[in-house]
């Protein structure tokens, strides 16, 4: 992990956000849109947003991020208003390095700093590896949905 910087995503952070999104769609890890303006507008400078933090390797690779938003009423998760909802996108090649464990760190700040009481992680019910992950960080199962699992992790 010495060779990784996490800080806070910009800008001309989209296509290397993207990149990490191709590669898990090519790993059959994700389905949904992979492009920079998807990155742009919905992770970086999408609405809702408290905080998207980038884990950038040596050579200025980004290598995984991860989101933070206010839950907002009609949120497409249903999840508590007021409470954060986190994504979490690691390129499978930088998987098992502590990226999302340092990731994390900051996000939990950013929550704290922004009043957020609890945040939920909504996971397809088939990616163990994001399950895992989440449970790891202290998140706690709460409710099933068709295909997903929600945990939830206090704040506090």
């Amino acid at each position: 992990m010495d060779d990784v910087t996490i800080r806070e995503a910009r800008d001309n952070d989209a296509a290397g956000i993207a990149s990490v999104l191709q590669a898990l769609v090519a790993a059959d890890k994700r389905s949904k849109p992979s492009d920079a303006d998807f990155a742009l507008s919905y992770y970086i400078n999408g609405p809702h947003q408290i905080l998207c933090s980038v884990a950038v390797g040596a050579d200025a690779e980004i290598l995984g991020f991860q989101s933070l938003k206010h839950a907002t009423e009609g949120n497409p998760y249903e999840v508590k208003v007021g409470w954060g909802i986190i994504g979490t996108h690691i390129n499978p090649k930088a998987a098992r390095r502590g990226i999302g464990k340092a990731l994390f760190k900051v996000t939990q700040a950013a929550a704290r700093a922004h009043g957020v009481p609890a945040i939920d992680a909504t996971i397809g019910a088939r990616n163990a590896e994001g399950l895992a992950y989440y449970e790891a960080m202290g998140f706690r199962e709460y409710r099933r949905l068709d295909g997903a699992i929600s945990k939830v992790f206090q704040v506090g």
